[in-house]
């Protein structure tokens, strides 16, 4: 897989306004589930449709993790990407980081009523 792409639930208007946020903002390609290759699920945890997930080539992230790897490959300043790669090397961020993911994504609905876009059309199954 020769590009950097973040997997997302495209059925969920807070979700889409994020991805789309890294789209823009980066070399990152995002991918609503919908969407997903045969290859790209295949990269994917069983589990896939429970969080968003940051593919490379070397690995896959997940969750938490997944949605800082592609916030840090935007055009954020140079510093706050500095601040986070410090961050990781402490376990408490690291938790927090998970604990905050979860929290958000258990409210989406709610923090979809300050960001959110509209999701992409669903595609006819009979296509």
């Amino acid at each position: 897989m020769p590009e950097t792409t973040l997997v997302y639930d495209d059925d969920c208007g807070f979700c889409t306004w994020w991805a789309d946020f890294v789209d823009r903002r980066s070399d990152v390609r995002a991918v609503g589930f919908m969407d997903l290759t045969d290859d790209l699920q295949d990269r994917l945890p069983d589990d896939y449709e429970e969080c968003a997930h940051l593919v490379t080539d070397e690995t896959v992230y997940s969750c938490g993790a997944a949605m800082e790897q592609a916030f840090v490959r935007t055009d954020v300043p140079d510093e706050l990407a500095d601040l986070v790669e410090f961050a990781r090397q402490f376990d408490d961020y690291r938790r927090l980081r998970e604990s905050v993911y979860e929290s958000i994504a258990d409210n989406r609905e709610t923090a979809g009523k300050v960001m959110s876009k509209t999701p992409p059309a669903r595609r006819d199954d009979g296509d």
